[in-house]
């Protein structure tokens, strides 16, 4: 069967490489009678038909399934929502093929799960798109707290930030949002970092899916949660940044800082508008580490209530992002030997429990096929039944 050539073109062109980068990766070699881009080139040009094995290599180097490469002309762009990270006529971020393909991804699960839910069993979850911005932060954040039942002091009474992680996750999920933690397409090679997107939402109303970058801050997963679960109440799709400049960004972060630090409580660091930066920086991290936040969070917060002015913030901010890039270039000190939580293990806390319980209940029941829930769950088939059964479930993500 010859191959539509435009469909490479179009492949290599989203996955963001020129014919060069390509034919490298591709580990396409010179030779004499020609370069490894001039055979790229021949291939696209439709001059000769790549072999099942340069189709599946372009598949990996691409981050498609061998099947796209088989469409009869290229596939249009779904509706993946907005951007989120640039304010209206910046200069918007630069084209990230990896974090493109990890939301091709999600939204490819996201529909199984919708499906899954239209043909079996119809619901909506009530507060998807119920809201605009002209509802006052502090109002929503309210409206949030009671639809979830979630408890600011039991938030904070948590032994361990992951502990206070893992309780605002669960409260989210019983409200009927699916959170992820995804930050790579199933390797470390492929790590998106969190300057890169910090969260993804998908606001529908039937499978509302929540992304945290789990390559981010443990301390700040929280928070980026809750911006995202801001919009799903707002019914706005899409992938967010750590940008303050856009309008919804804003508010989101607006709403999410009143949940688990309200305005109210800011008076005890009503002083940190006269100190120099040291002693500003040690006074953020033992307030934040009280409440389980993380520092940048207490000054953006200090920022909206006037307390430092937007000079010092991006000096906080210029001094949090240099201590974790430099805590992210030091080699792991972790004993190899030792070992650590299995595959499984790790698995099952990155998909959630909603979503385990979910696709476990719908195999269960014959609604789901091996192949269809490793692709809702992202892991090959034979992977499906140790991953929702083994070490059962119910006892532990």
């Amino acid at each position: 069967m010859a191959l539509n050539p435009h469909i490479l073109i179009w492949a290599r062109d989203t996955a963001g490489l020129s014919v060069e980068e390509a034919a490298h990766a591709l580990n396409f070699k010179d030779t004499k009678d020609r370069t490894a881009a001039e055979r790229l080139q021949a291939l696209e040009a439709g001059a000769e038909q790549p072999s099942r094995s340069v189709l599946l290599n372009m598949g990996r180097v691409y981050h498609r399934s061998l099947l796209v490469f088989y469409l009869t002309d290229p596939p249009r762009v779904g509706d993946r929502g907005q951007d989120f990270r640039r304010a209206a006529g910046a200069k918007p971020p630069d084209y990230d093929p990896t974090l493109d393909a990890l939301i091709r991804d999600v939204r490819g699960r996201q529909g199984i799960v919708k499906d899954l839910f239209e043909q079996t069993e119809p619901r909506k979850v009530d507060y998807v798109a119920s809201v605009s911005m002209e509802t006052p932060p502090a109002k929503l954040a309210h409206r949030i707290a009671e639809r979830l039942g979630f408890s600011l002091s039991e938030f904070r009474q948590q032994a361990t930030v992951e502990a206070a992680f893992a309780y605002l996750r669960e409260k989210i999920e019983a409200s009927g949002t699916f959170v992820l933690l995804l930050g790579n397409l199933g390797s470390h090679h492929t790590n998106i970092p969190s300057g890169t997107f910090r969260g993804y939402a998908i606001a529908d109303a039937v499978a509302p899916f929540i992304v945290v970058n789990d390559q981010d801050a443990h301390i700040a997963w929280a928070f980026t949660m809750l911006h995202e679960l801001a919009h799903l109440w707002l019914g706005a799709t899409g992938v967010s940044g750590s940008s303050i400049d856009t309008q919804v960004e804003s508010y989101c972060n607006s709403v999410a800082g009143e949940l688990l630090l309200p305005e109210a409580e800011m008076t005890e660091l009503r002083f940190l508008h006269r100190t120099a930066l040291p002693e500003t920086i040690v006074a953020i991290a033992q307030f934040a580490s009280r409440r389980k936040i993380s520092r940048s969070m207490v000054a953006y917060k200090l920022l909206r209530v006037n307390v430092i002015t937007l000079a010092r913030w991006r000096e906080l901010d210029n001094h949090y992002r240099d201590e974790w890039n430099a805590a992210q270039a030091q080699p792991s000190t972790k004993d190899k030997k030792e070992g650590g939580p299995s595959y499984y293990v790790v698995k099952r806390h990155r998909l959630g429990r909603a979503l385990l319980e979910l696709v476990k209940n719908s195999l269960t029941e014959g609604f789901l096929t091996p192949t269809k829930a490793g692709q809702v769950l992202g892991v090959k088939p034979r992977n499906v039944e140790p991953l929702v059964y083994a070490a059962g479930l119910r006892g532990g993500q």
